[in-house]
């Protein structure tokens, strides 16, 4: 049995009827990979977060994570989902434009795809971001590991990233010019 802190913002649908709509259409999510730049822009660190995984009931790494709502912009979940991840002092610095450096997709039938949710089909759109100010992470997030792009990059932590997302942080690493 997994312990889940309640959602301050539920805008959302009961879990009867959110486990009858994961089974029958694909869910919108929103992913960060909270990064720390210099003062040239180049990314230092990356957040990674450790949590309980609810569908394994492991301690998992994973990045930011949330659902859009129904009749929220894709800015504004990309912000509570920061905040509800890292803490309302983390300051964010959203990307100007609303363009993702990917968008995932997590299929419920392992070995499809090297991204995988068995509670259901999810889209993301995937973004890096900067953060300044300081985290404390929130909800059922434990703890935010900030490591090196070397370190991020290593085998034994993208293997040990929930659902796959080794995969995406590999990403996120290109996409900003981290990886070498």
């Amino acid at each position: 049995m997994s312990v889940r802190t309640p959602d301050p913002n539920p805008g959302w649908l009961p879990d009867f009827a959110l486990d009858e709509t994961r089974a029958r259409v694909p869910i919108l999510y929103v992913e960060a990979v909270p990064v720390r730049v210099d003062a040239n822009g180049n990314v230092e660190h990356i957040g990674i977060l450790l949590r309980g995984s609810s569908t394994t009931g492991t301690m998992t790494r994973t990045l930011v994570s949330g659902r859009v709502l129904h009749g929220e912009a894709v800015r504004d979940a990309l912000l509570r989902n920061l905040e509800k991840d890292l803490g309302p002092t983390a300051f964010p610095q959203l990307p100007t434009s609303i363009v993702p450096f990917t968008v995932a997709e997590y299929l419920p039938f392992p070995g499809v795809s090297a991204l995988h949710d068995p509670r259901q089909h999810a889209v993301s759109l995937a973004y890096v971001v900067a953060v300044t100010g300081e985290c404390d992470p929130r909800q059922d997030a434990l703890e935010l590991t900030w490591l090196t792009p070397e370190e991020a990059a290593r085998p034994d932590v993208l293997a040990d990233m929930e659902g796959g997302r080794g995969v995406l942080l590999k990403q996120a690493l290109a996409h900003v010019g981290a990886l070498r």
